[in-house]
């Protein structure tokens, strides 16, 4: 079961990757699946806000990987970028799961590429809307795993 969200603005989509934040720990893995522009770094942007974590969340496309230490209590976020590996064997050179047990994983272009990191994983996928409403995002986060439970996810994450 998924649930699913519109979201109208960038400002929106770092609002609900901060309310993700709130129940992300460490060991937590996040797939980003989305075209370029659509919002997957944003969303990032608003998960490192909400872990309260060192550095600004860029896209990490040329650098493949960032690691931002957390400035609180919480984990910190190691933010992956797949676009230009060929596959699981790149991802595996990258040692993502040295960190896995104590950050927030999340990988940008990782779908076919991460899933044997963890089994318990959130996937996201960004569909930008077409036509009028060209900045509307279409965000569906799909719960793999024991770990999270589709119903608590909807309810987390609306906004009050």
């Amino acid at each position: 079961m998924s649930v699913e969200f519109e979201i109208a603005t960038p400002e929106a989509m770092r609002e609900l990757g901060e309310r993700l934040s709130g129940i992300l720990r460490a060991g937590d893995l996040v797939v980003l699946n989305g075209a370029l522009g659509a919002g997957k770094t944003t969303l990032a942007q608003g998960i490192g806000r909400g872990l309260g974590v060192r550095g600004a969340v860029t896209s990490p496309t040329f650098v493949i990987a960032r690691v931002h230490p957390s400035l609180t209590e919480g984990p910190g976020l190691l933010h992956a970028d797949a676009y230009r590996l060929e596959g699981r064997l790149e991802v595996d050179d990258l040692d993502l799961d040295a960190l896995l047990d104590e950050s927030v994983t999340l990988v940008e272009w990782g779908h076919g590429l991460v899933e044997g990191l963890s089994p318990d994983r959130l996937e996201i996928d960004i569909i930008r809307a077409v036509g009028l409403d060209g900045d509307v995002r279409h965000v569906r986060i799909s719960p793999h795993g024991t770990r999270w439970d589709a119903a608590q996810l909807a309810d987390l994450l609306t906004p009050r």
